[in-house]
């Protein structure tokens, strides 16, 4: 029923009520027949109230509750309570539809958390929604961290300070296209296996630790004590994934105990009997919700909905109304239109759904914690970027001045009972130019400088996480005797990139290493190796690349490295030499490693003659293709009279690395693979004077050693480029 209508209703019936006054009589020969009046119109109250009235929400949105769906407005109280009730969410007795959005705090730098929050305000939202990442608040077992971008609560009182509300996704599996779907990477060094995302009793144990420590953090802010959080999601998908109903319900048991009994508890599966199915939690008052292709006719999906909860319980939501889609490397970027994403939202909207954008900001996966997936079977793997865009309607770098952000906007504001907040302006972001970098180090004439202490010795080559190092490379290190002619090297399993060198000298400082080719995941053949002609045996270099661990389906227990023995012409090659090329992750402070500290400190070497000088370095080039993996260093600076902006750092024309400003991982590129060409670095990173820029090269460089501040984006790197399509 339209607005009109309702108060045509509302206007009948307060003419009833005053025709009834008007015909009382005012002699005492008629009180008989009043009492009579008054019990009467009292026996009628329900029928009154049962009639349509205007309700608000205290988040700028009219809720016009449809003909079916008319209810009684809740009992008003002082008490603060969010809660479930009549198929609707009620706030502080009021009905109340969530308009939200994910809005990740780990994708983005801190000191732009309340930018990123205003603009979704700017959006429409009255609610984020959250993932918590158990990998980034426990990096090595027993080492908790909750500072810097890992800071979860700062974020959350951030969010209460700006008037909205939060949707917890506590995990403790999150998906999200996150390294590993959240789990910390040590879980994978423990013996026996642990089974993820199952009853097993060891994997349980260790969920019991991460959420003894946090869930007590975040009950003080749950909304019934004061503070944001209205609801906590339970796992993440899981119909998609199992049916391990006791794993469910020893989560439900644990957050009750946590949380208490007041906070709702919810799960989120895709929109499918099956799933909802395997991934809801009947009989325990967990709230069930749905997500589902964009596009989709949601009502159908929604009424499904209503199975698998309690009768009044089933309020519909989609938690993940996806605004866009992930990329990964070598594929196209994903676009979706714009007026086709508003029209679906508006469909659920029209008819006082609830839903939460997937992404509202999507931000950037720093470091090295991007996710990945795969298709058919476990090697075919696909890295996501660095970028996490997404497409949202609020980009990587905030903008907001687009057609996805006012199209989504135009439809919020339909509902909304003020107008929205003003639309900020784009963050400014300045090209500050071209950078000349040098060649700093060779990553093989930095060996001799490990301790013996910090290499690992095995009979058969070790994975990454059994050497107590989660993230970065590996390089492992063997021989063989060559034959006669050219050899044949293979590795089953390996995982994820390997580059491969050969060398007559098993200490390679100063000596000739040959380049002889790369092995990949995803299409694992097999290497020539070519006769060194060396007076004894051949050294064998395989450099191994960890490029984010599998965050979805039946493949998540990713361990990184070489995971199978290696053969060289059917013969298995034994006695491996591990030596861990860590790097630090984000949030980490900078690990004292003998290759990154010197890589590090050569920056401020003003010539090549004083770098020789100084190690003893010869630079010496791969044969081959490569010239790396070797370090590369410059600086930029920022006058005093200028403004420090965002800027993005251009990687066209260079190969495959890593990028460090200011020691800060900003996280990987890969132009030759597409389709991103650069990478995003917010002005916090960045300061007044000198800025340090810190290349580690795989491949090769570019030719001139540049790279280029510049103040826009670039998807349109490699063999593919970026197409609109729907999803």
């Amino acid at each position: 029923m339209n607005r009109s209508k309702r108060l045509a209703a509302t206007e009948s019936t307060s003419k009833s009520i005053s025709t009834m006054a008007r015909k009382r009589s005012r002699k005492t020969t008629m009180i008989f027949f009043v009492l009579l009046s008054v019990l009467a119109f009292v026996s009628f109250l329900p029928v009154f109230a049962s009639l349509p009235s205007l309700y608000s929400h205290s988040h700028d949105v009219h809720f016009l509750l449809p003909r079916h769906q008319r209810q009684h407005r809740r009992q008003k109280t002082d008490v603060t309570k969010f809660e479930i009730a009549e198929d609707m969410f009620w706030k502080d007795g009021k009905p109340f539809q969530i308009i939200g959005g994910d809005l990740h705090y780990f994708r983005v730098h801190p000191e732009y958390w309340e930018d990123r929050l205003l603009r979704a305000k700017a959006l429409g939202l009255n609610t984020i929604q959250t993932y918590i990442p158990w990998n980034l608040h426990e990096p090595e077992a027993g080492k908790l961290v909750f500072e810097g971008i890992a800071d979860l609560v700062s974020f959350l009182k951030l969010c209460q300070n700006l008037g909205l509300l939060v949707m917890l996704r506590a995990g403790p599996y999150i998906c999200g296209e996150w390294d590993l779907g959240g789990f910390p990477p040590w879980l994978l060094s423990i013996s026996p296996d642990v089974r993820l995302r199952s009853s097993d009793p060891a994997y349980l144990q260790k969920v019991e630790g991460w959420w003894g420590v946090l869930l007590p953090k975040v009950a003080p802010l749950l909304y019934g004590n004061g503070g944001p959080i209205i609801m906590v999601q339970i796992e993440n998908e899981f119909g998609s994934y199992g049916d391990d109903k006791a794993y469910l319900r020893h989560l439900v048991k644990l957050a009750r105990e946590h949380l208490g009994e007041d906070i709702i508890l919810y799960t989120t599966d895709g929109g499918s009997r099956e799933t909802l199915e395997k991934g809801t939690i009947r009989g325990h008052g967990v709230f069930a919700a749905v997500d589902f292709t964009t596009g989709d006719n949601p009502w159908p999906i929604f009424k499904l909905q209503k199975e698998f909860n309690l009768p009044g319980k089933s309020p519909p939501l989609s938690s993940e109304f996806y605004t866009g889609w992930l990329t990964h490397w070598s594929e196209k970027m994903a676009r979706t239109d714009a007026e086709f994403t508003a029209a679906a939202l508006e469909k659920i909207m029209l008819h006082n759904g609830s839903v939460v954008l997937y992404m509202a900001h999507g931000g950037t996966n720093f470091g090295f914690y991007n996710g990945a997936n795969t298709g058919v079977d476990e090697s075919d793997y696909k890295p996501d970027l660095t970028s996490y865009d997404y497409d949202a309607p609020i980009t990587e770098s905030g903008d907001v001045q687009n057609a996805k952000f006012k199209a989504i906007r135009r439809v919020v504001g339909k509902y909304s009972s003020v107008s929205l907040p003003p639309v900020p302006s784009n963050n400014k972001k300045t090209g500050y130019g071209s950078i000349q970098l040098k060649r700093t180090a060779f990553l093989f004439d930095l060996l001799d400088q490990i301790d013996s202490a910090r290499i690992v010795e095995s009979e058969n080559p070790t994975a990454m996480e059994y050497l107590n190092q989660m993230f970065g490379f590996v390089l492992y290190v063997s021989e063989y005797a060559p034959k006669t002619g050219r050899s044949k090297l293979v590795i089953p399993k390996v995982h994820d990139r390997a580059q491969v060198f050969i060398s007559c000298s098993p200490e390679v400082n100063g000596r000739q290493i040959s380049y002889v080719g790369t092995i990949e995941r995803w299409s694992n053949q097999a290497i020539d190796l070519p006769n060194a002609k060396c007076v004894s045996n051949t050294s064998l270099f395989i450099l191994v690349e960890n490029m984010g661990r599998v965050n979805y389906g039946p493949y998540i227990f990713d361990r990184k490295g070489i995971l199978s023995p290696v053969y060289v012409d059917g013969r298995v090659l034994t006695r491996w030499k591990m030596i861990s090329i860590p790097f630090h992750n984000l949030n980490e402070v900078p690990k004292f490693h003998p290759i990154i500290q010197i890589a590090f400190k050569f920056h401020e070497v003003s010539s090549r003659e004083k770098l020789e000088h100084k190690s003893g370095l010869a630079f010496p080039k791969a044969e081959g293709v490569l010239e790396g993996p070797s370090f590369y260093s410059g600086h930029f600076s920022i006058d005093t009279t200028t403004e420090v902006t965002d800027t993005y750092i251009s990687l066209r024309g260079w190969g495959k690395g890593i990028v460090f400003v200011n020691e800060f991982n900003i996280g990987r590129y890969w132009p030759t693979s597409g389709p991103q060409c650069s990478l995003y670095i917010p002005a916090p990173i960045l300061q007044h004077g000198e800025n340090v820029l810190v290349i580690f090269e795989l491949e090769s460089p570019n030719p001139e050693l540049v790279v280029d501040s510049v103040d826009q984006p670039d998807f349109s790197c490699g063999p593919r480029k970026a197409s609109v399509h729907q999803l």
